[in-house]
């Protein structure tokens, strides 16, 4: 039974087992509560014996009073281990779900991050696992309890008369048909609300990291009228769905009050009929009440059961998601990175890459040049295995990658592209990223040799200044360099960098380059860049152009190749320093 949950509601082994446990309790608990009608019942049958002509039991009152403080005990112990099963095991596991799909995200591909919107993976961790959290201390445990508490009960009571018993329990399955029987139709509701939220979020996302631009554009209130609609499309539909749920469930917890009806007239023309006894029947109104009770309360808490289901079916999608594996160990003859024949596609039937292959060698810096979309950062990034190729091979020192666990092969590169990412911590801190075991003088001398002493001496505490969300205190140049410091520090064998000066002016770009030349010294270097200037000085170009390579070889060799595209575009960029603004 805990594998069937484990699988049916995401649940890690122990949180299957945990909630096996809880349904247990719960169930007993319900029953149990059962127990004081019984004690009732058979108290009453002693205090009206002698008014029916027949003898109290040896008992006695003192007896009945022992039974209802043991009884008493007795509730207090299963509402202690109902409360542990259910709330402190859902806490539990609500820590390992969030451990286990963060550990899960950090396996998967990249690919996997640019097929999925970043608001809906947030909400998936924070808000979903909240969600099940919540349905696994106060919902679930209690609906399934309650529905084999309900069964075991109505045997019970089938069993001491099958009319009285039909007439309490028939509305039972009437109301949950009611409130089950429209399942699809919330399903699709809460969809749409999950969607439109979704949609929502996205905007007061885009609305926040492009709030310069907007209002640089005087866009700000033709953008907040569309997030506005946005948000009313969320009330919208909440509201709708809020309405239809209170609807079919006040319905179906009314449909459960007629069965106290039922249980009057079936007891009292029995008992005028002379079949049933006056105590049977008043056993009957008393289990009536008790019965009820919980079902009413499930019934309320079915429409938040169905919503965990779709949150469970959101999370299941992450888990079932392929991650990237391979061994823990690897063995690398030098460093030479090779591309053989790789194709590669980020959907079906749009090939980036369709048949590259050349040589990043050991002690060289190879440079990836070509028109825009024609796979020069793809490749890249396909180097470190951010993507796995779905044609040919690459290895790096005569080991397939593919074959290679992404965080081991990773140890082995230093990355460092336009778009730093930088964290709302301390300079030291961001530069310690590139090796977390490195000593304070360790850090300041990758930092030096990165050319950050000098703005890093201008900053209000040094090294110990927190430079905001992605470094937003300091320029481009310097996010930069803290960049190359952190590679640095790293001081891994193999290089990649994506426009690395791209975005810098002048002054800035000469910090970066010189920063770079000490980082570049001795390592195998994959470089990508537009301007021709940069790679001027690489020892080998590779020019790629729509998912080919179109030419490979010495900058030398290449802009002695008439028609030749390195060329072309070296002469272009040539000409464009000489534009100014009267030409």
């Amino acid at each position: 039974m805990s594998g069937y949950f484990s699988k049916k509601f995401a649940l890690s082994e122990r949180g299957g087992k945990d909630l096996t446990k809880a349904i247990f309790w719960c169930t007993l608990s319900n029953i149990s509560l059962m127990f004081s009608m019984g004690v009732l019942f058979l108290f009453m049958e002693w205090l009206l014996a002698p008014l029916t002509g027949g003898t109290r039991p040896g008992l006695g009152l003192g007896g009945y009073m022992a039974i209802s403080i043991a009884l008493l005990a007795l509730l207090y112990v299963l509402t202690y281990l109902q409360y542990n099963a259910t709330f402190v095991a859902s806490y539990t596991e609500s820590a390992d779900i969030r451990i286990r799909t963060a550990e899960k995200l950090r396996m998967l591909p990249l690919s996997f991050f640019g097929q999925r919107d970043l608001a809906d993976l947030t909400t998936a961790i924070m808000a979903d696992t909240a969600s099940i959290e919540k349905a696994f201390s106060h919902f679930i445990p209690e609906l399934i309890g309650a529905v084999l508490s309900t069964l075991l009960v109505g045997i019970g009571l089938l069993a001491m008369d099958f009319r009285m018993g039909l007439a309490v329990l028939w509305v039972v399955p009437v109301s949950f048909f009611l409130a089950v029987g429209t399942r699809p139709l919330v399903d699709r509701m809460e969809r749409r609300q999950k969607d439109k939220k979704i949609a929502a979020s996205d905007r007061i996302q885009e609305y926040i990291e492009n709030i310069q631009d907007i209002k640089a554009n005087n866009q700000c209130e033709n953008y907040l009228e569309g997030l506005d609609q946005k948000l009313t499309e969320v009330e919208s539909v909440t509201i709708r769905l809020e309405l239809f749920n209170g609807t079919l469930v006040t319905a179906a917890q009314m449909f459960l009050k007629v069965g106290m009806a039922t249980t009057v007239l079936a007891g009292a023309s029995l008992l005028a009929a002379g079949e049933i006894s006056f105590m049977l029947f008043l056993m009957f109104m008393l289990a009536s009440t008790r019965i009820y009770q919980p079902l009413g309360g499930c019934l309320q808490n079915l429409s938040a059961v169905y919503s965990t289901l779709l949150v469970v079916e959101r999370m299941k999608s992450i888990e079932e998601q392929p991650v990237q594996t391979g061994a823990k160990e690897a063995e690398f003859q030098g460093y030479d990175i090779v591309f053989d024949h790789v194709g590669f596609s980020y959907q079906k039937g749009e090939q980036v890459l369709k048949d590259i292959s050349f040589t990043a060698k050991q002690g060289e810096v190879t440079a990836l040049v070509g028109p825009s979309g024609g796979g020069k950062s793809t490749s890249a990034k396909l180097a470190a295995r951010f993507w796995d190729i779905e044609r040919g091979r690459i290895t790096l020192g005569g080991a397939d990658i593919s074959t290679v666990d992404p965080e081991v092969l990773l140890k082995n590169f230093s990355i460092v592209f336009q778009d730093v990412v930088l964290f709302n911590n301390t300079i030291m801190e961001n530069i310690r990223l590139g090796r977390k075991d490195a000593s304070d003088e360790e850090v300041m001398e990758a930092a030096r040799a990165a050319q950050c002493e000098e703005f890093i001496r201008r900053l209000p505490d040094g090294y110990q200044t927190k430079i905001g969300e992605n470094g937003s205190q300091l320029s481009g140049g310097e996010r930069q360099r803290l960049s190359i410091a952190r590679a640095l520090l790293k001081d891994a064998p193999v290089i990649l960098m994506d426009e690395a000066t791209a975005s810098l002016d002048v002054e800035n770009e000469t910090m970066v380059q010189r920063a770079i030349s000490a980082l570049v010294k001795d390592k195998t270097v994959l470089i990508i860049a537009h301007r021709m200037r940069t790679v001027a000085g690489a020892d080998r170009i590779v020019v790629l152009k729509d998912g080919y390579v179109a030419e490979q070889g010495k900058p030398a060799d290449l802009m002695e190749k008439k028609n030749g595209i390195y060329r072309h575009m070296a002469n272009l960029q040539s000409r464009s320093q000489n534009w100014s603004l009267g030409a």
